[in-house]
């Protein structure tokens, strides 16, 4: 939950802390690392959230990427295995 300041507005109501972690960076976060989970290619997730270099988005979410490689190492098997 997102802290009210101290302070509040003139019309009694509460002023709320802005919070990168619970708010639509939040949700970016989120979106991005659902994509990259479910396979989604760095280069399309880059276009979508408006990022002009892939390797911005890589260098930014590549701990969601929990697997890479065991799709290479698969096909590798597969072929030699």
């Amino acid at each position: 939950m997102i802290a009210p300041l101290e302070e509040s507005a003139p019309d009694g109501a509460r002023v709320w802390e802005l919070s990168r972690e619970h708010g639509y960076h939040a949700l970016r976060h989120f979106y991005a690392s659902e994509q990259l989970e479910a396979g989604e290619s760095v280069v399309s997730l880059a276009r979508w959230l408006g990022h002009s270099d892939p390797g911005f988005t890589l260098r930014k979410y590549a701990h969601f990427l929990p697997r890479a490689g065991a799709r290479g190492s698969a096909a590798i098997d597969a072929v030699f295995g």
